[in-house]
């Protein structure tokens, strides 16, 4: 319904912030960590967001950039995981570090969110790794030669990493082969810049 919301910021929460856009006060729920994110009472902003709609409860939830809006989105389809939570996640863990910790099983940096435990951690990778089944990822070669990184290696783990975040193994390759990867120094930049790729408006 709503893909973006640009106003003066009039109120900040503990968990939201009030957007004044031509008279109207929208109030848009978001995490500690993402309010952070946002600019001070007075300024303008542009914010994402997300009507969440169920019989009991309707709210609209903001997020500084794009991304963290996708990885929210993501987040809502793993059983268990709640608009709060979600939202949580998001600003505890940018979509990099997040990708990053589902691919490699790195359940020790996602019981550092709040309202995480070892199991929904675990069930939570269980789930997202699941979408890598089925997908056609490009030979570790290819991605090599795409990337200019000899190994592939890390190429390839970039490009399962965006496919946990919801792209399909053709995108993903093609951001990650326009990223200088020894320039990027780290996995988690790789992951971050190839995203930037992916966000960038046709």
């Amino acid at each position: 319904m709503y893909a973006y919301i640009k106003g003066t910021v009039v109120v900040r929460h503990l968990d939201s912030l009030v957007v004044d856009h031509q008279g109207i006060g929208y109030r848009l729920m978001s995490s500690p960590g993402l309010l952070n994110r946002f600019p001070a009472v007075g300024e303008t902003v542009t914010v994402h967001t997300y009507l969440y709609v169920r019989e009991d409860q309707m709210a609209l939830y903001g997020f500084p950039d794009a991304e963290d809006l996708q990885m929210f989105e993501l987040l809502l389809t793993v059983s268990g995981i709640g608009p709060k939570v979600a939202s949580t996640i998001v600003g505890t863990l940018s979509p990099s570090q997040f990708a990053l910790a589902v691919i490699s099983g790195d359940v020790k940096a996602l019981v550092q969110v709040k309202g995480i435990g070892r199991k929904g951690a675990e069930r939570l990778i269980l789930e997202l790794k699941d979408k890598l089944k089925g997908v056609d990822l490009p030979e570790q070669d290819t991605v090599g030669a795409l990337a200019g990184d000899a190994s592939g290696a890390a190429g390839n783990d970039a490009i399962s990493a965006l496919v946990v975040l919801g792209y399909s193994g053709t995108e993903a390759a093609r951001a990650v082969a326009a990223v200088d990867q020894e320039q990027a120094g780290s996995l988690e930049a790789v992951i971050r810049l190839a995203l930037r790729q992916l966000m960038r408006p046709i």
